[in-house]
């Protein structure tokens, strides 16, 4: 049976991230590199808000430089934080995260002063979310530096391993046993609301699960490599090696149903099973996942009125057009992005407001519409590169838990835009998780951030220059040791 290549224990030089050397011989940061970038992030969402208001008001306000320095400030401190706590982390993460950032804040403004409009015409108010993401986003670098600081190697957290998983179980499990009006918004058991205050604990439960089947899967890594009995060419995992992987099943099933949503569930089963193919190499873990969780979610549609709704809406969103729960949203973030077409109507120049949770699940409907089939392909690409990133990082890293988790952190950053971009675009049943990073939300940016920060601690591990060894001093065999006489020692008697 063959070994996994990336995860068999062998040494690695590093060579893969290898920042090379800089200016007096000393090993390169590359942090100059990431402050250069972060500046062009400024500088294009600085330009983009001119552009939308330049469209919107047809005049610009303070509204900009405020938006401007809170957006560098914050950035500034970010990167800061890297270059003190983690110099040799990889330079295109966190100006990936400050575009990311960035577009997502000009379409929650431009979104505003969109829905602004409207309230004066129909002679109400409104109020804002940008200044609540800027708010947000501060708060979650809080955290980020939190992280940076506190956790000064990521191998640490194999301690906490089951704790977290504890505890994400309880976040993942809690808005599902609490009463509707505690947890529940627009249809989804996912959050838990405390007045004007609410927060989606899953955000977190997904990084403390996998940091918990990280740990689990180094200690028991052997279990899922032994082979059972050999079915049409394929080696079956033996039934009592199985238990892990039916708990997730059966969690995520649990979620899907109390839940009401299929987000979550299929991000939290999916990166359970890339964790299960990372470590082992054996596809036949991915093959009984989907299966188990294709049966699943057969078994679901059946028996729940609400997965019918969503499949209904999938197939043909203008059949149920009109009913209460159909297909309304969906055909408006449709008729947006076919309005963008190629390039795009242009900031502030669409109608993203038409489409209901624009700022939110639907926030890359509006981005399309407004910045054209090339622009939103140009933000794909971009998360495409974070992922590719961390995926860089964690080949790169000499541990396998570091590998493992980095790994999975990764992708779980792909696979979220995949199901979130897949539902708006009608490609997969649309879904309740957000955007990272463009979304307007407290919980997603919040998560989304402690996750960059542990990416950038494996990364920085996986960069970070090796200590130079003390040579042994070699010892001379025994053949070339110089033999030495002992006299003994005369007796009291005078004889030897």
């Amino acid at each position: 049976m063959s070994r996994p290549v990336g995860l068999a224990g062998g040494k690695s030089d590093g060579s893969a991230t290898n920042p090379g050397i800089g200016p007096f011989g000393k090993p390169a940061t590359r942090r100059g590199t990431e402050a250069w970038m972060l500046g062009f992030a400024a500088v294009i969402m600085t330009a983009a808000l001119v552009l939308v208001e330049a469209n919107q008001e047809q005049e610009l306000t303070l509204a900009i430089v405020w938006y401007g320095l809170a957006y560098f400030g914050v950035f500034l401190i970010a990167h800061l934080a890297v270059r003190r706590w983690a110099p040799y982390a990889d330079p295109l993460i966190l100006p990936c995260v400050a575009v990311l950032n960035g577009i997502g804040l000009v379409m929650v403004y431009r979104i505003d002063l969109a829905l602004a409009a409207k309230a004066e015409q129909a002679g109400h108010t409104y109020t804002g979310d940008a200044p609540k993401q800027v708010m947000w986003t501060a708060i979650a670098l809080a955290l980020f530096l939190a992280v940076l600081i506190l956790i000064k190697d990521h191998r640490t957290l194999t301690r906490y391993g089951y704790t977290c998983g504890l505890i994400g179980l309880v976040a993942l499990a809690l808005p599902a046993v609490l009463p509707r009006s505690l947890s529940e918004v627009n249809g989804a058991k996912v959050w838990i609301k405390f007045g004007f205050f609410s927060i989606q604990p899953g955000e977190f439960a997904k990084i403390l699960l996998m940091i918990f089947f990280a740990a689990f899967l180094v200690s028991k890594r052997d279990l899922f490599m032994s082979a059972g009995k050999r079915v049409l060419g394929m080696e079956l995992p033996r039934a009592r090696d199985m238990g892990p992987i039916v708990i997730a099943a059966g969690v995520c099933l649990a979620i899907f149903v109390l839940q009401k949503d299929l987000g979550p569930a299929l991000l939290f089963f999916g990166v359970v099973l890339v964790l299960l193919y990372v470590a082992t190499e054996r596809f036949i873990w991915v093959l009984v996942g989907l299966t188990m969780f294709g049966v699943g979610c057969v078994v679901a549609y059946s028996l729940f009125a609400h997965v019918q709704q969503r499949v209904a809406n999938w197939i043909d969103p203008l059949a149920t057009y009109d009913d209460p729960g159909g297909g309304y949203q969906i055909a408006q973030g449709l008729f947006g992005l076919g309005t963008g077409g190629v390039f795009g109507t242009g900031l502030g120049s669409g109608r993203p407001e038409t489409v209901p949770s624009a700022n939110t699940d639907f926030i890359t409907a509006a981005v399309g519409e407004e910045l054209g089939f090339v622009g939103l392909a140009a933000v794909l690409m971009i998360y495409l590169l974070l992922a590719m990133r961390g995926m860089r990082g964690a080949l790169a890293v000499r541990d396998t838990f570091g590998k493992l988790l980095g790994g999975g952190l990764a992708f779980a950053i792909a696979l979220q835009v995949f199901i979130i971009v897949g539902g708006v675009t009608k490609l997969i049943p649309m879904t309740g998780i957000t955007t990272p990073f463009l979304s307007y939300g407290g919980s997603s940016l919040l998560a989304n951030y402690i996750l960059v920060a542990l990416l950038l601690r494996i990364s920085d591990a996986a960069r970070r220059p090796r200590k130079p060894t003390q040579p042994r001093q070699q010892q001379p065999a025994i053949a070339e040791q110089h033999t030495v006489m002992v006299q003994a020692p005369e007796s009291p008697g005078g004889k030897s």
